[in-house]
Formats: C-alpha cells, sequence, structure tokens
C-alpha cells in the first residue's frame, strides 16, 4: 500500500511509464488557480497556471504579457487606467 501522506486526494495521480516498462504512478500537487486582475479579480491571460517550481523555468516573457502592469492588471482595466491618466494630465 501507498505511503499515508500520499493517500489524501488534494494529490493528483500521474500515470507514467518508466524505462522498464512498468506502469506506475506518480503523486504531484494541483495546478493553482488563474492569476487574477488586482483591480476587478478577473482571471488573466497569457499567465500560466503553474506551480513555482515549474513556472521559474520559464522565460521571463513567458511568465507574463509584455506591457505596463502585466501579469497585474487585466487589458481591460488597464485601457481604463491609461485613459483615466490621460484624462488627468490635460
Amino acid at each position: 500500500m501507498v505511503r499515508p501522506a500520499l493517500r489524501s486526494r488534494s494529490l493528483r495521480r500521474v500515470h507514467v511509464t518508466t524505462p522498464g516498462g512498468r506502469r506506475v504512478v506518480h503523486y504531484e500537487k494541483r495546478r493553482p488557480g488563474p492569476a487574477r486582475c488586482a483591480r476587478c479579480g478577473r482571471p488573466l491571460n497569457a499567465v500560466p497556471r503553474l506551480r513555482p517550481n515549474r513556472l521559474r523555468q520559464l522565460s521571463k516573457t513567458a511568465k507574463r504579457p509584455e506591457r505596463p502592469y502585466g501579469g497585474v492588471l487585466c487589458a481591460r482595466c488597464l485601457a481604463e487606467l491609461l485613459r483615466q491618466r490621460i484624462i488627468a494630465g490635460q
């Protein structure tokens, strides 16, 4: 039987074929929820849902969009923010 710590359903079961041809079960933590906009809470596009150790392996440009407030604000909130700043600046 598998060890008690791995019996929890909070871990996902991944069926893996080993080099020897055996099918075994690996246990790993589940994917996190989507990154959310700091202003409205809408899920952010172009931000991957990965665990921190996998996220670290990605390049900087793959982790978030390359625009002001990329990975923090959604496109709609960013557009509103820029409009407000342009109006306030005049």
